[in-house]
């Protein structure tokens, strides 16, 4: 179970990161995506740093197992809002979003199964 959990994290964390990262640098694949969903490009470097907080967290989460699942419940509500930009907007081409959404949803799930509810 120790070994799910822990390529979930890391994978979690790592692609959160990388999309932070994006964000923060203002690549152009976050700004076309901002645009698409009429979200504002102030918001851009705000939405990064959640990302940027949940990746940490997620990591945190190896030493003290509440942050990791505060910060994989926090990605998926993070996602859930960018779901709802996206349905707000007409936008139905979901694919990159659900792999995003998924992958907290399964550190969510591994987190709880490996730790346990508090």
């Amino acid at each position: 179970m120790f070994a799910t959990y822990l390529v979930v994290t890391l994978l979690t964390s790592a692609v959160n990161g990388l999309a932070a990262i994006a964000n923060l640098i203002g690549h152009e694949y976050p700004k076309s995506q901002a645009d698409k969903l009429r979200v504002p490009r102030s918001w851009m470097r705000p939405l990064g740093t959640l990302l940027a907080a949940g990746a940490l967290g997620l990591l945190a989460g190896f030493a003290v197992p509440v942050l990791g699942t505060l910060a994989a419940a926090g990605l998926v509500l993070y996602f859930l809002g960018a779901f709802g930009a996206h349905l707000r907007v007409g936008d139905y081409q979901l694919g990159p979003w659900a792999v995003f959404f998924c992958l907290p949803v399964a550190a969510l799930t591994v987190n709880l199964a490996y730790h346990g509810s508090w």
